[in-house]
């Protein structure tokens, strides 16, 4: 049966900054164990929700039921509000899974949320500056901040608005979803627009499905 990874949805959240995650996430193809995952989403309520983009959104699950251990991860795209103190079920909710030792990714903004409630002062972590982040209250993890599009640190996942796609590679390397090789071609074929990099990443898949079929024969 597939984990359910979980993405926070909410009016105003940013969908592009998510969207490269969530779609290798949810597409089998060329990952190790193709359908280990699936993608559901979670609101503060079962309304629909409307994106930056304008895209509307019927969310799965009400965030209140939803626990650490029926999740393989929760993300938390940014848009509006984080800034403002809003969102802060969400913020809980990522509270609660790190403290399971579950992994949460936040991007942009939501980075911001997290600082607001001291997540971000005992783990390494990147954002969208660090002048951002010092302007949030209860933020003292100067110390610990990495100049960096995204950085992992055990099962926190932080990134700038600016690196979604540096955001999914540290998702799928959490999640383990693809083979070391399939994600450097992954990364280089988003990264550079190079078609080449496509033959590469089917390469490294087939590769890799070989080497599996003979461990198990």
């Amino acid at each position: 049966m597939a984990r359910s990874v979980h993405l926070f949805v909410y009016d105003g959240f940013a969908d592009w900054e998510a969207a490269f995650a969530v779609a290798g996430i949810q597409q089998p193809a060329f990952q190790r164990a193709p359908g280990r995952y699936t993608v559901c989403t979670v609101g503060l309520s079962q309304s629909p929700v409307r994106s930056m983009g304008g895209v509307a959104v019927l969310p799965d699950q009400l965030l209140d039921t939803l626990s650490p251990a029926d999740s393989a991860m929760l993300i938390l795209p940014g848009g509006l509000g984080w800034e403002e103190g809003q969102h802060m079920a969400a913020v809980e909710a990522a509270r609660r899974f790190l403290a399971a030792d579950v992994p949460v990714a936040a991007i942009c903004g939501a980075t911001a949320g997290l600082a607001r409630a001291g997540l971000l002062n005992g783990r390494r972590h990147t954002s969208n500056a660090l002048a951002y982040l010092k302007g949030v209250p209860a933020y003292e993890g100067s110390d610990r901040y990495e100049a960096q599009p995204a950085w992992r640190d055990g099962p926190l996942i932080t990134a700038a608005g600016m690196a979604p796609l540096e955001f999914a590679r540290e998702i799928f390397r959490c999640l383990d979803l693809y083979d070391p090789p399939v994600l450097d071609a992954w990364y280089d074929l988003y990264r550079t627009g190079h078609s080449e990099h496509y033959a590469r990443m089917q390469q490294a898949a087939e590769a890799s499905a070989d080497v599996a079929a003979e461990r198990a024969g």
